[in-house]
């Protein structure tokens, strides 16, 4: 998995791309990120799935924020950014969600 992040020259958003690559997604058909800065809303993070079978999205965040998030497979897997900035206890589902820090 990764994230890669592109600032833009004024300083006030990031263009912010989550990847899943195939050897992670498996045979999934669909794959969501999840977060604060989507209200934890599968349907606003669909990611778009490629022929090779990995999975991308590109957001664009505000700058100056940490925010929590996870991936979702097939609208019940759930998977942490292994790349992520750090990674925050959640006692919902006693898991580690990942961070992100814009």
């Amino acid at each position: 998995m990764s994230i890669r992040k592109q600032y833009l020259k004024n300083g006030s958003k990031c263009n912010v791309t989550f990847r899943i690559p195939r050897e992670v997604a498996g045979n999934a058909r669909q794959a969501s990120v999840v977060g604060e800065f989507n209200g934890w809303d599968s349907t606003a993070g669909s990611m778009k799935k490629f022929k090779n079978g990995s999975f991308s999205l590109t957001m664009s965040l505000p700058v100056g924020n940490i925010y929590q998030f996870r991936y979702i497979l097939e609208d019940n897997i759930w998977i942490s950014e292994e790349n992520a900035d750090g990674y925050q206890h959640c006692s919902f589902g006693n898991c580690e969600n990942s961070v992100l820090k814009i």
